[in-house]
């Protein structure tokens, strides 16, 4: 018993080995319990459709072996009296332990966001998912950077000076990659706010095709022509862009025009012909049809139904349709289409009549 109350380093025998009982006892509960937690949580989160669950997961699996020891050994000291140095060493690794521990959790984080997303984009936005990848590994470098600096200030490094000359030295360089960053960023916005996809039919300017590619600083369309058009993307949010795979129906406006020997009586029934030609086909809707003015050389109808379907070559299969049953009906009607015609009066002078 007297080699209990022996006094080393200021502290009793007994107490040096209530230390090492406590932190052997602390070491084992944190691994035993996480496991076993991280084991539960993920049966738990195979049976249920929420990502809140798994994001838990994710993060208790991101503990390292050598945190829960660091922490096991901090609980341990707190018993005991040490010396001013050493207990600000301890308390300097223990903060340590836990900044590192602290990036190994948001990188987590963000693992786990970038793999449930790309996973759901990876077979129809294969390029949105790589983009995914890159801005990721960009947020896991701030998140590191921002410990690194952390624990140099823990130590009693002055980082006020280290923070200045980086952001001197990233000012500079923003200004020099300024317009790569303007196009990493609008990429960013193109994924998170999604004017459109790959595989959409866009109109910018006097430019169209299809979506094939939404790279980091561009993105790559498919023109109707088929040469491919490559857009910066600070360039392509600044424009006007008519994204017509979105459409939910198309508005069709077209018009004609009967010759001016038409009986009004036969003008009269024209819309009526024309609505009941457009109602007969399938995912269409009328919407009006009217005698509108007296043209040049004709009298001009004006026709507006509604495509319910985005589709180009339903829409013209069916303004194809329209157009050959309103050709029939005029045949049965005798008719006549208007064509740019100019009719000559000629008056002949009788030759008794004096100049």
């Amino acid at each position: 018993m007297e080699v209990l109350r022996t006094i080393y380093y200021s502290n009793p025998v007994w107490m040096w080995l209530l230390a090492v009982a406590i932190v052997a006892f602390v070491w084992i509960v944190l691994r035993v319990a996480l496991r076993r937690l991280v084991v539960r949580l993920r049966r738990l989160a195979a049976k249920t459709p929420g990502r809140f669950d798994d994001l838990i997961v994710e993060i208790l699996a991101k503990t390292r072996f050598l945190f829960v020891l660091i922490v096991a050994f901090y609980a341990g000291a707190l018993i005991l009296v040490l010396p001013e140095v050493a207990e600000r060493v301890l308390r300097g690794l223990f903060i340590l332990a836990l900044l590192i521990q602290a990036g190994y959790w948001g990188d987590g984080v963000i693992t786990f966001w970038i793999r449930r997303t790309a996973r759901r984009k990876l077979e129809d936005d294969a390029a949105t998912a790589t983009s995914l990848s890159a801005l990721g590994f960009v947020a896991k470098v701030a998140i590191w950077a921002i410990v690194i600096l952390l624990a140099l200030d823990n130590f009693g490094i002055d980082i006020t000076a280290l923070i200045a000359g980086l952001g001197i030295g990233g000012i500079a360089i923003a200004l020099a990659v300024q317009n790569i960053l303007g196009d990493l960023f609008a990429s960013l916005s193109i994924i998170v706010d999604k004017p459109f996809v790959i595989g959409d039919f866009i109109i910018v300017g006097e430019l169209m095709g299809t979506v094939e590619r939404i790279g980091l600083k561009t993105t790559r369309v498919r023109s109707l022509s088929g040469e491919q058009i490559i857009f910066s993307n600070s360039d392509l949010l600044a424009s006007r862009v008519r994204n017509y795979k979105r459409m939910y129906e198309r508005r069709i406006v077209f018009a004609f025009g009967v010759t001016y020997g038409t009986p009004a009586d036969v003008l009269e029934g024209i819309p009526e012909t024309v609505q009941g030609i457009v109602e007969g086909l399938p995912d269409l809707r009328f919407d009006r049809c009217h005698f509108k003015s007296f043209g040049d050389f004709s009298l001009d109808f004006e026709t507006v139904y509604y495509v319910l379907v985005p589709d180009y070559n339903i829409y013209m299969d069916r303004q194809q349709s329209i157009n050959l049953g309103i050709m029939r009906a005029f045949q049965e009607q005798a008719v006549e289409f208007a064509y740019p015609t100019q009719t000559l009066y000629v008056d002949r002078l009788d030759a008794s009549e004096p100049e």
